[in-house]
């Protein structure tokens, strides 16, 4: 598949419905290629000279803003609304160059429904790093929000400024930036992040004004890189550098799936979950382990425990229900395993949370 053939392409698969996701499709070699194929798709509408890239249909409504700070160094901010369960794919041009890695930090909201209860407002934040010519595929249920912050550098500029002395892990990075094939994710790892990008989207506001700055785009740019790294080593996948297929990286993205579809619940379990994806159980923990750092039941864990604390912060909804809906039998398991977590109680957080309302 290439460039030229793209129409072809997206007319066989934009939207395409399988497994209850539709699919969105896009060329990952570089970020002029992503643009490129993101331009051809009849449902996007190119404003070139705000650099801008919007999409409004019945599926999805959102806005990529991209900018080329200079050669090799891309900055994508997309702003997106899911009105469809959607898979975003990355696939490649078989006739480009694939040399550029992605590295994304992403902030999305999305509805939790909750019995008797009006719908809460949830965050959802990760980082993602993949390397060229790794096929990617996200899933979005209906009603997410969010906004990716992605940038986007060639292998040439990544070995220029990625192993300098502003990144004490140097060495490491510059053994894991390779041509193999990679993808990782690593959950809210970087609390730098936030700030820095509100301080991002400020910039982006400027869009339209002539005075748009560049250089502090590219300065904040630059600190993102290094907040990721400064806390992308509390594991050793980046040390450890593992390669998988793209058919691998895939089943991944299916189990991760199926977990978060079933949060609440007590864990599936590793033989159900392998055997909806169709891999052996032993492969799939491997392979799980490998992009997420976590072992399949520990992420279950993990993002039940990220869920509870944001329904005692952000609702009212008492204690003992949410134990429930996390997937805990009892209140005093969930209790100490909350303690175990956060340092303090569920009690404890709902009242320090009403306590700072009230102020």
């Amino acid at each position: 598949m290439t460039l030229n053939n793209w129409p072809k392409h997206i007319q066989k698969y934009l939207f395409l419905l399988k497994d209850g996701f539709l699919e969105l499709p896009y060329l990952s070699n570089s970020p002029q290629a992503l643009l490129d194929s993101l331009v051809k798709l009849p449902v996007t509408h190119h404003k070139t000279l705000q650099q801008s890239i919007y999409l409004n249909n019945a599926f999805c409504k959102g806005v990529m803003r991209y900018r080329e700070m200079e050669d090799g160094f891309w900055f994508l901010a997309t702003d997106i609304n899911i009105k469809e369960n959607i898979i975003a794919k990355a696939v490649y041009d078989e006739n480009q160059l694939r040399d550029y890695y992605f590295l994304s930090f992403s902030v999305f909201e999305y509805k939790y429904p909750f019995k008797n209860s009006n719908d809460i407002t949830l965050l959802s934040t990760c980082w993602t790093f993949y390397k060229p010519g790794t096929e990617v595929a996200t899933y979005f249920y209906k009603g997410t929000t969010g906004t990716f912050f992605n940038i986007a550098i060639s292998k040439e500029w990544a070995d220029k400024n990625l192993t300098s002395k502003n990144f004490p892990q140097k060495e490491a990075i510059k053994d894991f930036l390779n041509t193999e094939k990679g993808f990782y994710t690593w959950l809210d790892i970087a609390p730098k992040a936030h700030g820095l990008a509100k301080k991002i989207s400020k910039i982006l506001e400027t869009e339209s004004e002539d005075s748009f700055n560049i250089v502090d785009l590219k300065k904040q740019c630059m600190k993102l890189i290094a907040a990721f790294f400064d806390n992308s080593f509390e594991d050793n996948r980046i040390l450890d550098n593992v390669s998988l297929s793209n058919l691998d990286y895939y089943n991944v993205a299916k189990a991760e799936k199926m977990i978060l579809h079933h949060l609440h619940l007590p864990f599936l379990g590793i033989e159900s979950i392998a055997a909806h994806v169709e891999i052996s159980p032993t492969k799939l923990k491997s392979d799980f382990k490998t992009v997420f750092g976590f072992s399949m039941l520990k992420y279950h864990k993990e993002k039940n425990m990220l869920l509870a604390m944001q329904l005692i912060q952000n609702s009212d909804i008492p204690i003992q229900d949410i134990a429930a809906v996390t997937g805990h039998e009892c209140g005093s398991k969930f209790a100490a395993n909350f303690k175990k977590r956060f340092g303090k109680l569920p009690s404890e957080t709902r009242l320090f949370s009403e306590v700072k309302e009230a102020v």
